[in-house]
């Protein structure tokens, strides 16, 4: 058992590659090992492209040492046609006597069928080899599969006595960015963004910073923007509506026509759980991911409905002596870290 977690290991490390590109598939790493010594690994491509599987077994220089090697991989290859043919079919035309599976992958096309295709074809096979790391690697195809619904992932920063913005009336008076943390913490959020296959705000958030939550501080894929914009009182001036990113925004109003062939309208019932709402669409539309960036009442919302799964929460130096209060979470505080004088703190929803 000790050598197979050491080649599933290597397996979720090179994992870790396809995040925030592979979306909606799962970010599959995966080792050939032939008398104790990979010479093939890969990872999955991005959206469409070859599987963890098929890039490792292309990586082998020698494809004759195939037939004597072991197969490690962090989820049940599969064994249905998709955007590409069956990883289970590839690796049984070569050969490949051993497979090594950290996860059993529970989408209703695989679930088990991967497996029993290697096995009746001879395959020696054994599964479930560092199960709790797999999963905590795959969390948002998990999700996504198991719940019915994305990844949700809320973020925020606070002053240290505890607002998230300051009054209307001051940022009326002074029409300025108030910044909460440094630079760098502000880095680490487009970093994250890059990561997720969408970012989500509230109207007011949206009325007030007009952001383009995009990721022009970090290099990586943009997210899909979702907004909500009850009243459609986002104008023309407004970033999430150029254009230029994907976007949704959920509304009440009957909208006759998109404004871009890039943005849709999706209509809610703003007064129904509008966080099972949002989570339902957003799983119609296959998005595995969320990342929600605010504002207060949009969190709440969904810390309310307890949808959620973790929180990163900031809290910078900066004092506002009175504004909006920062939403009250509770959860397991997995981590805390310094980022430059910011303290961050990351908690998961048990």
């Amino acid at each position: 058992m000790k050598i197979h977690r050491k080649y599933m290991l290597r397996c979720l490390q090179i994992a870790k590659n396809g995040l925030g590109t592979t979306a909606p598939n799962p970010m599959v790493g995966c080792v050939i090992v032939y008398d104790s010594k990979i010479i093939g690994e890969g990872f999955t491509s991005p959206y469409g492209g070859p599987h963890a599987e098929v890039n490792a077994v292309n990586s082998v220089k020698n494809k004759a040492l195939l037939s004597e090697s072991t197969l490690y991989v962090t989820l049940e290859p599969c064994s249905h046609y998709g955007k590409t043919p069956p990883c289970a079919d590839m690796i049984i035309k070569h050969q490949i006597p051993k497979v090594v599976i950290g996860l059993l992958d529970p989408h209703e096309k695989v679930a088990g069928k991967g497996i029993s295709k290697l096995k009746d074809a001879g395959v020696e096979v054994s599964f479930q080899i560092m199960e709790n790391e797999c999963r905590e690697h795959h969390k948002r195809f998990l999700t996504f599969q198991e719940k019915r619904r994305p990844y949700i992932i809320l973020k925020w920063a606070q002053t240290s006595d505890g607002f998230i913005a300051p009054l209307k009336d001051k940022r009326d008076d002074e029409p300025k960015p108030y910044w909460i943390t440094n630079k760098f913490s502000r880095q680490l959020v487009h970093q994250w963004r890059s990561q997720e296959q969408s970012i989500l705000v509230g109207t007011k958030t949206a009325l007030e910073d007009n952001p383009k939550l995009d990721v022009r501080q970090w290099h990586g894929k943009n997210p899909i923007r979702v907004v909500l914009d009850r009243q459609l009182k986002l104008g023309k001036k407004s970033n999430l509506l150029d254009g230029t990113i994907p976007t949704i925004v959920f509304t009440e109003q009957i909208v006759e026509e998109n404004t871009s062939e890039n943005v849709s309208y999706q209509r809610i019932d703003f007064n129904e759980n509008l966080a099972e709402q949002i989570c339902e669409i957003l799983f119609r539309n296959n998005i595995n991911s969320v990342l929600i960036e605010g504002g207060a009442q949009t969190l709440k919302c969904f810390i309310d409905a307890n949808l959620w799964d973790e929180a990163h929460i900031f809290i910078g130096n900066t004092t506002f002596k009175e504004g909006v209060k920062a939403p009250f979470i509770s959860g397991r505080l997995v981590e805390t870290r310094n980022i430059a004088g910011d303290q961050l703190k990351t908690y998961h929803n048990d």
